[in-house]
């Protein structure tokens, strides 16, 4: 359910904004619709699996308010990440 070290590493160098950029609000939200995309997976065999999918809902939340934060600060960023992660809105 959780993603490899190694992904988790293409996902910051890929969507870091400078050199060993770890926390920016891109590579938190690209991590997250990550692991999101996995928990989406996983409940497709698992329908039942309510404790996972109460986590899901917060990590959905969690990227929703980054979002939000980021296109309250600049609008081409946003309008660049949702377009480079292929989210909707």
């Amino acid at each position: 359910m959780s993603i490899t070290l190694e992904r988790k590493a293409e996902l910051m160098k890929e969507y870091a904004t400078k050199e060993g950029d770890t926390g920016s609000p891109e590579v938190q939200v690209a991590i997250l619709t990550e692991r999101i995309m996995n928990l989406t997976e996983h409940f497709k065999g698992h329908k039942k699996d309510n404790h996972s999918r109460r986590g899901l809902l917060k990590m959905v939340s969690q990227r929703r308010r980054l979002l939000d934060y980021v296109k309250s600060k600049e609008e081409e960023r946003y309008q660049n990440l949702i377009g480079r992660l292929g989210l909707r809105r």
